[in-house]
């Protein structure tokens, strides 16, 4: 059974930084184009980036040049480095992968940025 676990948010001050996590187990990853989307309260999920099993990576406009995706194959995880974030990156971010045609979520964790 694919899950998809996810770990690292929490509240930091505008300007700050956090490091996201996405375990990955049930399956092999190392073939699989893995996503973290974002969900803001009232708001639509959006992706905020992508990266391919070979690491090409895409981001949403706003988060260029301050979020970085990453991946660790030989542990099946999935990261997401957030730097000089900003009120308007407080969201539940969610891990994102598609597996075998079936799309699996994490359970999400949540990132406030206030002072």
């Amino acid at each position: 059974q694919v899950q998809l676990v996810e770990s690292g948010g929490g509240l930091v001050q505008p300007g700050g930084s956090l490091r996201l996590s996405c375990a990955a187990s049930g399956s092999r990853f190392d073939g699989v184009i893995m996503r973290w989307y974002r969900q803001a309260p009232g708001k639509q999920r959006e992706l905020v980036a992508t990266i391919s099993s070979g690491g090409t990576t895409t981001y949403k406009d706003s988060v260029k040049g301050r979020f970085t995706i990453s991946r660790d194959n030989a542990r099946n995880t999935i990261y997401l480095q957030m730097n000089s974030l900003q009120p308007e990156d407080t969201a539940v971010y969610y891990c994102h992968a598609r597996v075998a045609l079936t799309t699996y979520w994490g359970q999400g964790t949540q990132v406030t940025v206030s002072s």
